[in-house]
């Protein structure tokens, strides 16, 4: 990783850095919460991750800001950064419950609202889940992959045009907490086929059918997961 921060070192006295910089930083440390290399509620030491990444301090600082929007991070007054600490049993079902009274309705929705173009979008959002370029690890892979599923789930709640609903899921963060829980091929395997079985539902236009899918795909990503807290 240090390489590919090498230009970062040579313009630390300049006023800008490349973007790409910030974004490489903020992909190592992503990459890192997700495969819980960082655990849950571990301190995240701004000097030490400069010293590993190769860069100086405001990119770390700039990076962890973001993660910190994205609920995957917390800074404390005079203690710095952590890692965001697990769900506990009791947040991840109310969470599902939550989901399912409200996401199966927004599929519903988006069936209603949808386009020619909105479809496609989300045809090219499920087949970068599929096909995206091969990372160099399974770890980055998985990372990606709870990405692209937040986007994918996001762009069929922007689609239903239900703004209270859209803004509440993403202020949880739902999709990056829930495969922060278990690391294992099954979820996205499992997952990628009930996204085409959504697919097939908004294809078709046919509002119940997407409302099924929905709840369905949720019910099942429950009931995967459990076992994380057995």
């Amino acid at each position: 990783m240090k390489v590919a921060f090498a230009a970062e070192r040579e313009i630390r006295g300049a006023s800008l850095r490349p973007s790409s910089v910030v974004d490489g930083v903020y992909d190592n440390i992503y990459h890192r919460l997700m495969s819980l290399e960082i655990a849950p509620g571990a301190r995240i030491p701004i000097d030490v991750l400069a010293r590993e990444i190769g860069v100086s301090q405001t990119p770390i600082r700039e990076a962890l800001s973001r993660l910190e929007r994205e609920g995957l991070v917390r800074k404390e007054h005079l203690v710095g950064y952590s890692a965001a600490p697990q769900w506990t049993r009791k947040q991840f079902e109310d969470l599902y419950a939550f989901r399912l009274l409200i996401e199966p309705e927004a599929a519903r929705l988006a069936t209603v609202n949808m386009t020619p173009e909105a479809l496609q979008q989300l045809e090219n959002s499920a087949a970068d889940m599929g096909n995206g370029e091969a990372p160099v690890d399974r770890n980055t892979r998985y990372s990606r992959f709870a990405r692209a599923d937040a986007h994918f789930h996001d762009a069929i709640l922007k689609i239903a045009g239900n703004d209270v609903i859209r803004n509440t899921l993403s202020n949880q963060h739902v999709h990056l907490h829930i495969f922060r829980l278990m690391f294992h091929t099954r979820v996205t395997q499992e997952a990628l086929e009930e996204h085409e079985n959504l697919l097939a539902a908004f294809r078709s236009g046919d509002p119940q059918a997407a409302f099924d899918a929905m709840r369905t795909h949720i019910e099942r990503s429950r009931d995967r997961l459990l076992s994380a807290f057995e």
